[in-house]
């Protein structure tokens, strides 16, 4: 690249870079914060700036004026036994506020005035009362005239006063330069200051930031230092150890689940290999028996596993959204009796009433079945199922005779491949996935699930979903089957 080239590229860097220093949205907070604050002090300062100026101005001015109406009428009360060439010096004498004094006859010449004053008259008017005469700029100056009549021994007159303007006027100056040089180096100030208190305010924040920024998912059981003080940095490393506290929740339950999933696939997969591999080189032992009774049950019971893998993963990817509709409870758990009472040799008992709530059709009836399967798993001799509403809730009970569940375990069993001790057997308890299922639908759902000690001696699982309408008439994510 030629010298004229890497100019132009220098240029055209340094000049996106000019630009980008000029768009607000690319500042940091720090200079956003010193700009604002020097912005809003800057105009504090010139608005009172110049309201004390203005209050200044005036303040004099109505002081000069004051002192010439006093001078005004103190010449003309003496002119009433005086003649203007006989009146005191001292009267006619000019100091910091007042700079002309006059007597002026009815021909409209000048009969008495202050020393070096001209001897032309500040005003053609003759008032006779105390009258203030407007601003007047003769060769001698700028005043503010006052004037007033007086009858004196030789005949009518008028005494003008002249406040001068130009005192009042150094002074409201000089204030102004002052001002104007103590303006900028305050809002310097304040502009350093914020900028320096910001950058502080932003340490811990920052040191916040790399540390969160050096912990690897490897790392998520690692937490931030808490500050002793209690203010927002404070209440920011909290929220972001409980963060960190969730993932590393979220990544220790992802990877049970990961296992627990293997561990559950490898034995039918590894059944259905090794009947498989027999056939392969026993051709004669592939029969009907072989097939009804190894690999078709292992087949079934591994495509359940992942399909219920599947329901899971979907709730937990939070999948399409689907409109719900009205659901009665009441009727998904007459049909759960009907079946129980078909199919098994239990004593199956039923307590319902109607009771409506807006959720998945399909979602809800699964959810119903995995408790009830549940209970006929672990039910002695009897089940009893129950639905009613407390006005605000709607609730599913499934009470069982069985062995029950210990108090410890009674969240734990809502885990996903948890088989209690008295439900180890696969082929009994499954694989652990039912009342998961359970729990996510009716979280899904805004409802709850709990286990408690049933009335019959054994467990009693409870469904709690709200009864009101509308709540997920916009969309949601429940576990739905595909």
């Amino acid at each position: 690249m030629t010298g004229r080239g890497r100019w132009a590229g220098w240029a055209g860097r340094a000049r996106w870079a000019t630009l980008d220093l000029l768009r607000p949205r690319t500042w940091t907070v720090r200079v956003r914060s010193a700009v604002a604050s020097t912005l809003v002090v800057a105009v504090c300062l010139i608005a009172a700036g110049g309201a004390l100026l203005g209050v200044l101005y005036h303040s004099l001015e109505s002081s000069a004026r004051d002192a010439a109406a006093t001078r005004a009428v103190q010449v003309a009360d003496r002119l009433a036994t005086e003649t203007p060439p006989g009146i005191d010096e001292s009267l006619l004498a000019t100091d910091g506020q007042i700079g002309s004094v006059q007597v002026v006859d009815d021909a409209g010449a000048v009969v008495a005035a202050s020393r070096g004053d001209a001897r032309i008259a500040l005003s053609a008017s003759r008032p006779t009362d105390l009258t203030e005469l407007g601003r007047v700029e003769v060769a001698g100056g700028d005043f503010w005239v006052t004037g007033r009549g007086a009858n004196s021994p030789s005949g009518p007159v008028t005494v003008l006063v002249g406040a001068d303007r130009e005192p009042v006027e150094h002074v409201v100056g000089t204030v102004a330069v002052l001002l104007a040089i103590v303006g900028p180096i305050v809002i310097a100030l304040v502009a350093f200051a914020t900028y320096r208190l910001v950058g502080a305010a932003l340490g811990p924040v920052e040191r916040l930031r790399s540390r969160v920024a050096s912990i690897s998912d490897h790392q998520l059981s690692e937490r931030l230092p808490v500050p002793e003080a209690r203010d927002e940095i404070t209440r920011l490393a909290v929220t972001l150890n409980e963060m960190l506290g969730r993932l590393e929740a979220g990544q220790r339950g992802q990877q049970r689940f990961v296992s627990d999933a293997s561990h559950e696939l490898r034995s039918p997969l590894s059944t259905i290999t090794a009947a498989l591999e027999l056939a392969a080189s026993r051709p004669d032992l592939l029969d009907a028996s072989m097939i009804d009774e190894s690999l078709l049950p292992e087949a079934r019971r591994m495509r359940h596993l992942i399909d219920d893998l599947l329901l899971l993963a979907r709730s937990d990817e939070a999948g399409p959204q689907r409109h719900s509709v009205d659901v009665d409870l009441d009727d998904i758990v007459f049909e759960e009796t009907r079946r129980v009472t078909a199919m098994s040799g239990l004593e199956v008992s039923s307590s319902i009433t109607p009771v409506r709530v807006s959720g998945d059709q399909h979602a809800l009836a699964r959810a119903i079945r995995n408790v009830v399967d549940n209970a006929v798993r672990h039910a002695s001799s009897r089940i009893h199922l129950s639905t009613y509403d407390d006005g605000t809730y709607a609730h599913v009970v499934v009470d069982d005779d069985g062995p029950g569940v210990p108090e410890s375990e009674r969240e734990r069993v809502f885990d996903r491949f948890v088989r209690l001790d008295s439900s180890r057997s696969r082929d009994i308890g499954g694989a652990g996935l039912g009342l998961a299922i359970v729990a996510g639908t009716v979280a899904a759902h805004a409802g709850t699930a709990d286990v408690s000690r049933s009335a019959l001696g054994g467990a009693r699982v409870a469904l709690h979903l709200p009864l009101w309408q509308g709540l997920f008439g916009r969309g949601w994510s429940p576990l739905v089957s595909r």
